[in-house]
């Protein structure tokens, strides 16, 4: 077994680099055992080093002193070692100075290309992503995070920089219950909130406990988002597609199934769609919920963004006991803080918490502090205002731009969101999203959101005449691109529709 070592050791007469008098450190192997091989296999080791880059040019080694002593072999093999290699031109020793990897030495062996020439990639990479899935990034508040973060660590008590509650930082859940009652009609309380690392975390987190109760079914809405039921199909639960028309998802059938204890819906703005459920439906699944023992899922993805009606209240606050309301900074602010958030009912609380306390299920606490005093200071609420115009903006400039050159194309699910629903002509979806291709964007026609079963096929169906069937579509985020892109993405899309 080769011997490892790292040195920490300074010694008179070598100056050190770092405080309390320590040396570098510096890790080694080499064969066991002395004699002459020794020597040979510390020049090996330190050439090898050096050449794959390892250490890199102008690094001081430690002492012949110090490495000796921890190599346990006498300093005079080092210091032939080092003498070797500064004959070489691997090294270079000054007095006074110590001894440095010199700086012009063999380069490293190139790796094998992992990926494609950069030119390649290029000619691939869409100019405009136009595909949902996250706000415009570039809009991201820097300033006033950064100011709320230097507030947050200032006042941050000691407890904040250790593990913590499973259920996450008591000021973010309690900021969080204030702004949810208020903002989307959410009855909570902080004792009922749970932090988590983003909306899927916590879906797998409730799909985890409702398997472990015993109810392995779920229904899902027939369009939405893969990642979702695999995470559901993952924790061992079997899906169930619910029809999706232009008054949502049809909660009547709900009751197809004895078995189906478990639901989730995307009520106030159904995705990718883009409709509000119906009131009549809401009121059913909260009564189904509440007949059979069962529990809604409620995703609120963009609750906060509305412009030509009035704000559709969360589903949550027709029963609290028999609905999950789950919330995200990812669409409000950025993907990257990973932090979303779920109002639970009491009996879910204490299993949904032991669960969580089994493995890393944690948020990062001093983002939870930090985006605590961003919402308490009310720079949450600024953001939000200002980001909702200027989506609204946008989406007015789609209607307009398609009214005047694609009129053909109706505009759908625009009351609301990041994203809008361009309706086309029966056959031509597919050719659309391949023209799309070559005018540099990245599209998804709604197809690509139709409900698959666990082998990844899509659920059969007469699209035009089943009841809740959708027609061919595009699905358009126009959240996405920066203000300086919005209107080269526009006209290119324009040129790709029918």
């Amino acid at each position: 077994m080769a011997d490892s070592w790292a040195t920490r050791r300074g010694e008179p007469g070598q100056r050190t680099g770092g405080p309390g008098g320590l040396g570098t450190d510096l890790h080694l192997d080499l064969p066991p055992g002395g004699g002459t091989g020794v020597r040979v296999a510390l020049i090996r080791a330190l050439r090898d080093a050096v050449r794959t880059g390892r250490l890199a040019p102008g690094t001081r080694l430690p002492s012949s002193r110090s490495l000796a002593t921890d190599l346990g072999i006498a300093r005079n093999t080092v210091a032939d070692a080092y003498g070797e290699l500064v004959a070489e031109g691997w090294l270079t020793a000054r007095q006074g100075s110590g001894t440095r990897v010199a700086e012009r030495v063999v380069p490293p062996e190139p790796a094998p290309p992992r990926t494609p020439p950069a030119a390649a990639v290029a000619a691939t990479r869409p100019t405009y992503d136009l595909r949902p899935g996250q706000p415009d990034v570039s809009a991201f508040p820097r300033a006033a995070w950064l100011s709320a973060a230097r507030r947050a660590l200032i006042a941050a008590p000691n407890d904040a920089f250790g593990y913590g509650h499973p259920a996450g930082r008591p000021e973010l859940r309690r900021v969080l219950a204030d702004y949810l009652a208020r903002a989307r009609g959410v009855r909570a309380a902080p004792e009922r909130i749970v932090v988590c690392a983003g909306f899927v975390q916590g879906l797998a987190l409730l799909s985890r406990v409702r398997e472990k109760a015993g109810h392995r079914e779920m229904a899902v809405e027939s369009y939405g988002l893969d990642v979702h039921w695999n995470v559901m199909r993952g924790a061992g639960l079997r899906t169930v597609p619910l029809p999706v028309d232009q008054q949502g998802a049809r909660t009547a059938e709900l009751d197809r199934s004895a078995a189906l204890r478990t639901v989730l819906l995307t009520p106030a703005h159904q995705f990718p769609i883009g409709v509000p459920l119906d009131p009549d439906r809401r009121a059913a699944v909260v009564d189904w919920a509440a007949r059979v023992g069962g529990l809604v899922l409620e995703d609120d993805y963009d609750g906060e963004f509305r412009y030509d009606r009035q704000p559709v209240g969360a589903l949550q606050g027709l029963d609290p006991e028999h609905v999950v309301y789950l919330g995200t900074a990812s669409k409000s602010l950025a993907p990257a803080l990973r932090l979303a958030w779920m109002v639970v009912p009491d009996h879910l609380m204490d299993d949904l918490l032991a669960l969580k306390r089994t493995g890393e299920w944690e948020s990062g606490r001093l983002d939870q502090l930090t985006l605590a005093e961003f919402i308490d200071s009310g720079a949450y609420d600024r953001h939000v205002r200002g980001m909702r115009m200027r989506y609204r903006r946008r989406r007015d400039q789609l209607v307009a731009a398609l009214a005047e050159r694609a009129p053909r194309v109706r505009v759908t699910g625009i009351a609301a969101g990041l994203h809008a629903v361009l309706q086309l002509p029966l056959g031509t979806e597919q050719s659309v999203v391949r023209g799309a291709a070559w005018q540099g964007l990245a599209l998804d026609g709604l197809s690509r959101y139709r409900y698959r079963d666990e082998q990844g096929q899509k659920r059969q169906q007469e699209r035009q005449q089943e009841p809740g069937g959708q027609p061919d579509a595009l699905v358009f985020a126009y959240g996405t691109p920066p203000d300086h892109a919005f209107t080269a993405a526009l006209e290119a899309l324009c040129r790709a529709l029918p």
